[in-house]
């Protein structure tokens, strides 16, 4: 099994910075890609960017893009997300997600392992 830890979650102003961790413990060599995702309250779980294994391929949605940061750290087995430029519609729940293919892959179907979410709120 896999266990997904997130952490960095917290309250900010608009135009500040956050910096998501995500850390991997149990058998990690059963994952691949890793991916955030968020969800605001009433909404749908959504993609927000993902990393194959060795970072060297990444994905972001358009609503992010130029602002958010992915990356990964495999000798901590972490995985982080750093925001910046934050918005009020940023607010939300976020979770890191892990898959056994190493494929990125958006949608929250394609993920094996959930950790529990953090929550960020920017205020506006």
């Amino acid at each position: 099994q896999v266990q997904l830890v997130e952490s960095g979650g917290g309250l900010v102003q608009a135009g500040g910075s956050l910096r998501l961790s995500c850390a991997v413990s149990g058998r990690t060599s059963g994952t691949g890609a890793m991916g955030w995702f968020r969800q605001a309250p009433g909404k749908a779980r959504e993609f927000v960017a993902a990393i194959n294994w060795l970072g060297a391929s990444t994905k972001y949605a358009d609503g992010v893009k130029g602002r958010f940061t992915i990356s990964r750290d495999n000798t901590k087995n972490t995985l982080y997300l750093e925001m910046n430029s934050l918005k009020p519609e940023d607010t939300a729940v976020y979770y890191c997600a892990a898959r056994r293919s190493d494929i990125i892959f958006t949608n929250v179907e394609g993920y094996n392992y959930w950790g529990q979410g953090t929550q960020v709120t920017v205020s506006s």
